[in-house]
């Protein structure tokens, strides 16, 4: 009985949390900012493959969140002006849903005072599937002690696929010092129905990020702290991070986002432009109180075409 009420607590914290801020959330944030801003694609002046893969709330034996992430950025010369382009996919599931988004980056940059500005479009696709056979409990199935099913015949009792239109907006000014970009995502709102049944749409969220470079003593070392503010409009959630950058190949930091979860993050360059880093989030909010814990795991490689890859290459990725 204490497993089941569990999992009714979890089911009824994810439909408020799907309502709410509907965007996967990443810990490993500063390594993608991507996902959340397309005025970034070509910021670095190279071509970046990033693959990443989060797991949240380990422990709940079913229905946890799990996001998969492929994406691949790079600076070009479009039409005689400088700019980027850039693919997003994320495969996102949580609870009934095993939902799929693609979408485009484009950014055209701008140089100014205060350094280069790229302003991006992000326009794509995004697939609402809702699966009731993922075997795990409902509500309806705690009260009536039975298994399967959503428990609400408003829902589709097969499994149902609907695609949306999708576009996002944003804009990334950035230095080799520091940076700062404000975007939204699922501005116009895509909205799907099942056979007359239940209607999903996507909530419109808005995002402000920074961070800076901060030079110590030791020059192998570097301080780059950073943060992610998101909101949709109703709700607002905050990352706070901070890594500590050795000789450009080693990282550590914590990461706190607020009333939620305490992050300690850590990564390394194992040859020239490829990277691998890992978080782990101890959960601060009443999910943690048994133990729950997330945890995200990420591969990037950047070729930049313009150097030998014997020499040095300085990623503005961790700005």
């Amino acid at each position: 009985m204490r497993k089941s009420v569990s999992f009714l607590y979890f089911l009824m914290f994810v439909n408020i949390a799907v309502l709410g801020q509907q965007d996967p959330q990443y810990t490993n944030n500063m390594f993608y900012k991507l996902g959340v801003n397309p005025g970034y694609a070509g910021a670095e002046d190279a071509i970046n493959g990033l693959l990443l893969n989060r797991y949240q709330w380990v422990g709940y034996g079913g229905g946890e969140p799990k996001t998969l992430v492929f994406s691949v950025d790079a600076a070009i010369n479009a039409f005689g002006a400088p700019g980027g382009l850039g693919i997003n996919i994320v495969s996102d599931q949580y609870g009934y849903y095993d939902n799929m988004w693609i979408n485009l980056d484009y950014s055209y940059k701008v140089e100014t005072r205060f350094g280069t500005l790229g302003i991006g479009v992000s326009p794509g696709v995004y697939n609402f599937n809702i699966n009731p056979d993922k075997g795990w409990t409902s509500p309806d199935d705690v009260l009536n002690n039975s298994e399967g099913g959503t428990g609400d015949n408003l829902i589709p009792q097969q499994e149902s696929s609907q695609l949306t239109f999708d576009v996002g907006l944003g804009a990334y000014l950035y230095t080799n010092k520091y940076y700062l970009g404000v975007s939204g995502t699922h501005l116009n709102q895509g909205e799907v129905k099942y056979d007359d049944l239940a209607v999903d749409f996507l909530v419109r969220h808005v995002y402000l990020m920074g961070g800076y470079n901060i030079s110590l003593t030791d020059p192998l070392f570097e301080l780059r702290p950073s943060f992610l503010l998101k909101s949709d409009l109703a709700s607002w959630q905050i990352d706070l991070n901070t890594n500590v950058v050795y000789n450009d190949k080693f990282w550590a930091g914590l990461s706190y986002r607020v009333q939620d979860a305490v992050s300690l993050l850590m990564g390394v360059e194992l040859i020239n432009g490829l990277r691998i880093g890992y978080s782990f989030d101890l959960v601060t909010s009443a999910l943690g109180n048994n133990g729950r814990t997330s945890q995200e795991f990420f591969v990037s490689y950047s070729i930049d075409l313009e150097r030998s890859r014997n020499q040095k290459y300085k990623s503005i990725r961790f700005l």
